[in-house]
């Protein structure tokens, strides 16, 4: 980030409605003035500003959160930061105040955002059906047809594709597997969010798959070169289908770069998710549209370290469908399996695509 002299003070300008003069600018903390000092300021250092307005003189210091292995790995990351700080500052006696929440735009100016409430997102529309339907439609008739099957493909031929593009960044890599164990919307998340008096999963079992899922972590940690372009939240909701093999995808909610593992378990898993309600096991046209996605995809893309991977994946998947908030007319014994799917898959080494059933029973 390069900023000027008189960008500051255009700013500034806006800001208190006032002609305003810059007169020192200096690294907090440090020696640089001036130039060197906005230099600084690009490298993360806080800059101090003395200005004039109305011959007052007046000092503020202008900081910004670097990037680091601590929670600020993406930018999504530091403007958070950035927004907590500015809404508890002053909500502390004693804490030095904070001015002004600042963007900076494209083309390198300072706009004030402290009169930002709320951010929305507003995106084009798409038409279309979500992919659940299909597979709801397939789980009442007990059938599949040919476009069903092209459908499977055409989205493990997409995520094959998706995944070819790599990403050099061993921060967030590890990042992505700390978010899978500890985030809110991870494992620890959901096993959070079941009842205390759950039946199907205890107290004792969520901490054992919690315990489990983090020796994966450990276990994957020297993966980096493994961090690919995904999707974050490849599920049949979060795709639509408009006409044929046409479809758009919704939700991209947990960043660019991850593990094809997380795209490939999400909707693998909703294959055998639905067929347990019609079938209590992988079988019938959902196995035929299982078999089929996990063939595309493998002869789209070569990645033998897949199946020694993609285990806490599936475990945190599982947890999300056998979750009795999110899915609270599931049957008992879909969601026991579905359970016992997530636990037993953590204990293996190497992961039998093919053989899924194995490990919906102990």
């Amino acid at each position: 980030m390069e900023l000027d002299q008189r960008v500051i003070e255009g700013y500034l300008a806006r800001l208190t409605g006032q002609e305003v003069r810059v007169e020192n600018l200096h690294q907090l903390g440090g020696e640089a003035t001036g130039a060197a000092a906005l230099k600084a300021f690009g490298y993360g250092r806080p800059l101090c500003i003395d200005f004039r307005v109305n011959d007052e003189l007046r000092r503020v210091v202008l900081r910004q959160v670097n990037r680091n292995g601590f929670g600020h790995e993406r930018d999504a990351d530091r403007i958070a930061e950035v927004w907590l700080n500015f809404g508890t500052f002053n909500r502390m006696v004693r804490h030095v105040p904070a001015v002004d929440m600042v963007g900076v735009t494209h083309n390198g100016q300072l706009e004030s955002l402290g009169h930002v409430q709320d951010l929305l997102l507003l995106t084009d529309y798409a038409p279309g059906t979500p992919y659940a339907e299909d597979l709801l439609r397939i789980r009442n008739s007990g059938v599949c047809g040919e476009l069903d099957i092209r459908r499977a493909q055409a989205l493990a031929g997409f995520l094959a594709e998706l995944h070819a593009v790599a990403h050099d960044d061993p921060l967030l890599w590890r990042r992505r597997l700390r978010d899978l164990v500890g985030d809110g919307e991870g494992i620890m998340g959901l096993a959070d969010s079941y009842p205390a008096d759950f039946a199907l999963a205890t107290s004792d079992d969520l901490r054992m798959i919690e315990e489990a899922a983090n020796r994966w972590r450990w276990r994957l940690k020297p993966l980096w070169h493994r961090l690919r372009q995904v999707h974050g939240d490849f599920h049949p909701f979060n795709i639509l289908f408009s006409e044929s093999n046409t479809f758009y995808l919704l939700d991209r909610s947990r960043g660019e770069w991850g593990e094809p593992a997380d795209d490939v378990s999400c909707l693998a898993i909703n294959y055998l998710f639905f067929s347990l309600q019609r079938y209590d096991e992988l079988a019938g046209p959902f196995a035929e549209l299982y078999n089929a996605f996990w063939e595309r995809y493998l002869s789209g893309r070569t990645d033998p370290e897949l199946p020694g991977v993609i285990q806490p994946w599936f475990a945190w998947r599982a947890l999300v469908l056998a979750s009795p908030q999110w899915y609270p007319t599931l049957r008992v014994g879909a969601r026991h399996k579905l359970l016992t799917f997530a636990q037993r898959v953590l204990d293996e080494e190497e992961f039998q695509w093919h053989a899924i059933n194995q490990y919906l029973t102990r």
